[in-house]
């Protein structure tokens, strides 16, 4: 935290100097003085420091982003500078800005960030009138925003905005997990689990350090490799196979273990009977998580990549625009999305096509439900018969998930009663419960 503070303790005489600077050439109608900064006195593993490198941001995007920034780290900075110059007060509309109920500092428009980078020169400013489009990286990116105005009002004239995560990194270092809710249909995935507790077969793990080793180079890839350009900048992979084999799981660890950021999708959350609703819930799902190198996990995604049916009706056509729009944001986007079905057939043909990895997950084998069984059992138990898990293993076909809700129910017998030895009978019984649920 201390060199956070530290780098705004650079930038921000900077930024000050910038407006000082162009406040004095306008004001007294002299030529304007760039102010200039060494971007090598921060320190390059700051959040601000990689934006800068990441996006290749020239001064006058570090003036908008800056200008944009302000109101989070100093509310009254354009009010006082300003002020130096119109001590008796007066209009100023070069200056742009505009003030709300809730903060009476002056909040920048897109006319305070073209008169701090452009002057009032009106070549200047038309120059620089490609910064607020799509063009600027920082707009590109959705890191800065400018807010919708009246139909015939001048679009500079909207409040000039930073995304609320691109605050929470830039102020804080780090970005907040955004809470499951209408607006964003995901939840956060996490386990205290390892790697060793997972039970595959060699061919499942070799497929999964694939995956593995895409996360850890694929900026190389995409930037420093002449293929970078003939490919799509992300990674989609289907995990298929019967329920309780580890999707889920996987899914989570290799998030862990690459330090990045899982998020279960919530199709129910997504899918929409209102016309338009579902491909707008899946744009803000994704703008979201653009950029924030996210690995999104849509579970259960045949109940939306399903097998697509001939038109018949209107309801037909529009399922298949949500699909067809689901498809483009997961193609389009920059990280790694994991599609989860117990059955690859439950699939359309013409999104296997698109994957980059098909990992199959299979039912536990035998010597795997010893594994399974023995990783599982709690240190504090004593097993009357050390014999029987073998004998569990192969008589009965049950998954990694089956076994530790079994272990759970046993566990919680086991403190209520005060006894944690283990009779075959107490586990058998316990099996049976278990097989029971699924109506087996």
């Amino acid at each position: 935290m201390k060199k956070l503070e530290e780098s705004y303790d650079l930038l921000i005489p900077f930024f000050q100097n910038w407006i000082k600077a162009r406040l004095e050439a306008t004001f007294s109608n002299k030529e304007f003085i760039r102010p200039t900064f060494d971007y090598s006195l921060l320190d390059p593993d700051l959040p601000i420091s990689k934006m800068i490198g990441n996006f290749n941001l020239d001064s006058e995007n570090i003036i908008l982003l800056m200008t944009a920034l302000t109101p989070h780290l100093e509310p009254g900075l354009f009010d006082r500078l300003v002020k130096d110059f119109l001590p008796e007060g007066g209009e100023f509309p070069e200056i742009g800005g505009t003030r709300t109920k809730s903060h009476r500092g002056l909040l920048p428009t897109g006319e305070t960030a073209l008169f701090l980078v452009a002057g009032s020169v009106t070549k200047n400013r038309l120059a620089y009138l490609t910064y607020f489009d799509e063009s600027s990286p920082l707009f590109k990116n959705k890191i800065l925003f400018l807010e919708p105005v009246n139909k015939f009002d001048p679009k500079l004239c909207g409040r000039l905005i930073i995304d609320q995560e691109f605050v929470e990194v830039l102020t804080t270092g780090k970005i907040g997990i955004p809470p499951l809710s209408i607006n964003f249909p995901a939840e956060h995935l996490h386990t205290s689990m390892t790697w060793d507790d997972l039970v595959l077969p060699d061919q499942v793990w070799k497929q999964i350090n694939e995956l593995q080793i895409w996360l850890k180079h694929k900026e190389t890839l995409l930037s420093d490799f002449d293929l970078g350009r003939k490919i799509k900048p992300g990674y989609r992979a289907l995990f298929y196979g019967p329920p309780g084999t580890g999707k889920t799981l996987t899914a989570t660890l290799l998030g862990k273990y690459t330090q990045k950021d899982v998020f279960r999708i919530d199709l129910s959350m997504i899918v929409s009977k209102y016309i338009g609703e579902t491909e707008k819930n899946l744009s803000n799902l994704f703008d979201k998580a653009e950029n924030k190198d996210w690995i999104l996990f849509f579970d259960e995604a045949d109940a939306i990549f399903g097998k697509r049916t001939g038109v018949r009706d209107a309801h037909d056509k529009y399922a298949n625009q949500e699909v067809s729009y689901l498809l483009q944001r997961i193609e389009s986007y920059n990280g790694l999305v994991i599609l989860a079905s117990n059955f690859k057939n439950n699939i359309d043909t013409a999104f296997i096509r698109r994957f980059s990895s098909l990992i199959y997950f299979p039912a536990p084998r035998p010597e795997d439900r010893l594994q399974l069984w023995t990783k599982s059992i709690p240190g504090q138990f004593n097993l009357q018969d050390e014999g029987i898990l073998k004998e569990l293993a192969e008589k009965y076909e049950l998954t990694g998930s089956h076994i530790i809700n079994i272990m759970q129910h046993l566990t919680l017998a086991s403190l209520e009663s005060g006894n944690f030895s283990l009779s075959n009978e107490l586990i058998l019984k316990s099996i049976k419960r278990e097989m029971e649920k699924e109506g087996k």
